[in-house]
């Protein structure tokens, strides 16, 4: 995978990344640029900045689609910029950063783990619970929280005159979302507030961008899955059963389903 930056609207690129299959945003406007999510680390996100100058204009903004760390690792980076995000995304950088950065050396090699060790830990500055709306000069930008899903502070970010939406993880191009932080039994709501939004280009946090029916197809599965989990957690099927009949792989339905355990009694 040679990463370039692909525009799929109107002055809105995506860049593709072979580490964690990661997509890359950037909004283009009058008065500059705004970039969806800021990579894994410091050396990524620096990367990241210098890929920046093939577009044109000056990094204006960031946008967080949620907490985790894939997303906001790299946000020290560009802390001469404003970085919006949702208001529990602050609360997860700050609260369970550090949870994230000592899973990250536990899972990976010494030599991988060491880019996170030197992460510094930086939360959105710009919060906001339901919406809010950035100004690039000659187009509008907005920002949607729309519920729980991927995880409690996911947000979209909508470009409507380029008719392209920025899913974040809500929803992924690959075997199945990640469940880690879920919240199963909103996601599908969540996911069909979602779908109001999309008429042209929906871009994931991981994968290729792809179109209204891929989108479609997926939160039909998220709702298949949350009628499993409801219909597990209350006994009226087993586990076994559940994962069989589950859209998604054995291993993620599994970790969804424990969630949903803890979800429903919240």
């Amino acid at each position: 995978m040679t990463p370039v930056w692909r525009e799929v609207g109107d002055r809105v690129w995506v860049r593709r990344y072979e580490a964690l299959d990661q997509t890359i945003g950037v909004i283009g406007g009058a008065s500059g640029l705004v970039v969806i999510d800021t990579r894994a680390s410091h050396r990524l996100a620096d990367e990241l900045r210098d890929e920046l100058r093939e577009l044109p204009g000056e990094t204006i903004g960031v946008v967080n689609t949620h907490g985790h760390w894939d997303h906001v690792f790299g946000n020290a980076r560009f802390g001469d910029s404003p970085i919006w995000g949702h208001v529990r995304c602050a609360a997860m950088i700050v609260e369970h950063g550090e949870e994230q950065r000592a899973r990250l050396l536990e899972q990976y090699s010494p030599e991988t783990a060491a880019q996170f060790r030197d992460v510094e830990l930086v939360p959105p500055t710009e919060l906001f619970e339901e919406s809010a709306t950035l100004d690039l000069g000659d187009r509008q930008v907005e920002l949607r929280h729309l519920g729980r899903g991927h995880t409690d502070n996911d947000i979209v970010v909508r470009v409507p005159d380029a008719s392209v939406l920025f899913a974040g993880d809500l929803l992924e191009n690959a075997p199945a979302p990640g469940f880690g932080d879920s919240y199963p039994l909103a996601w599908a709501e969540t996911g069909r507030a979602l779908l109001d939004l999309v008429d042209g280009a929906v871009v994931p946090g991981h994968g290729d961008p792809f179109d209204r029916a891929f989108a479609e197809r997926q939160v039909a599965e998220l709702a298949a899955l949350a009628e499993l989990a409801r219909d597990a957690v209350a006994g009226s099927i087993g586990l076994d059963e559940a994962v069989r009949r589950s859209p998604f792989p054995p291993e993620p339905t599994a970790e969804a389903l424990e969630r949903a355990r803890i979800e429903i009694t919240e």
